[in-house]
C-alpha cells in the first residue's frame, strides 16, 4: 500500500548521453542505450518531452500475482551531457524520488570494457554528466550503474573526450552483451534482487 503523498515514481532511472544523431554508438552515449533497452524491456509507452529530455513511465518487471511492481520513470536528459543535471533536477522535484532512488547509468573509463559494477554515491573521477547532476540535486549520493568502456592509453584531456565521444571499436556483440548486462544489473536493483555495493 502507498502511503499518502509518495512520489509519482518508485524510481527515476537516468540514462546519460549526448543528444543527436552524431553521438549514436559513442562510448559516453551507452546510458542512453541501457536505458533504452530498459524501457523497451518493461513495455514503457513511447518517451515524450518533460523536463528537458525524453521522458517514459511505467511499471518495471513482468506482472506477477501478488506483487507490486515498482513505478518507474525512465529519462534521457537532451540536456547535452555536462546539462544533464538541468533536467535530471526538475524531474527528481515533480516525481518526488528520494534522491538514493535515481539510478543513473553512465559510461565509466576507469573500468575495463565490459566490466559493470554499481554503487550508491562516491565520487565523480571528472565525468561531467555527475557532476551536473551532483550541482543540480545537492549531493553525489544518488544511484549508479558504472558501464566499463575502457580508457585510452593517454591522459590527455583532449584525447580522452575524443576518446569517449567516438564509435566502440569492439565488435557490435560484444557491445550488445555489455548493453544488456548492464540493463540486468539496474532491472535487479529497482527490482530489489540486487543490493548497490
Amino acid at each position: 500500500m502507498r502511503l499518502p503523498g509518495a512520489g509519482r515514481a518508485d524510481w527515476l532511472i537516468v540514462g546519460l548521453g549526448n543528444p543527436g544523431s552524431e553521438y549514436a554508438g559513442t562510448r559516453h552515449n551507452i546510458g542512453f542505450e541501457v536505458a533504452n533497452v530498459l524501457a523497451e524491456r518493461w513495455g514503457l509507452p513511447r518517451a515524450k518531452q518533460k523536463y528537458a529530455g525524453l521522458l517514459t513511465e511505467g511499471r518495471a518487471g513482468a506482472p506477477a500475482v501478488g506483487v507490486d511492481q515498482p513505478r518507474v520513470a525512465v529519462l534521457l536528459p537532451q540536456t547535452y551531457m555536462n546539462e544533464a543535471g538541468r533536467s535530471v533536477g526538475p524531474a527528481r522535484g515533480a516525481l518526488r524520488v528520494p534522491l538514493e532512488r535515481v539510478l543513473v547509468l553512465h559510461d565509466e573509463i576507469d573500468l575495463p570494457f565490459g566490466e559493470i559494477r554499481t554503487r550508491l554515491g562516491g565520487g565523480l573521477a571528472g565525468h561531467n554528466g555527475l557532476k551536473s547532476l551532483k550541482r543540480e540535486l545537492g549531493s553525489a549520493d544518488f544511484a549508479r550503474v558504472r558501464i566499463g568502456v575502457d580508457r585510452p592509453p593517454t591522459t590527455d584531456p583532449d584525447r580522452v573526450a575524443a576518446y569517449v565521444l567516438g564509435k566502440f571499436r569492439e565488435p557490435a556483440a560484444d557491445v550488445s552483451a555489455l548493453v544488456a548486462d548492464a540493463a540486468d544489473a539496474a532491472d535487479a536493483i529497482v527490482l530489489g534482487s540486487r543490493s548497490l555495493a
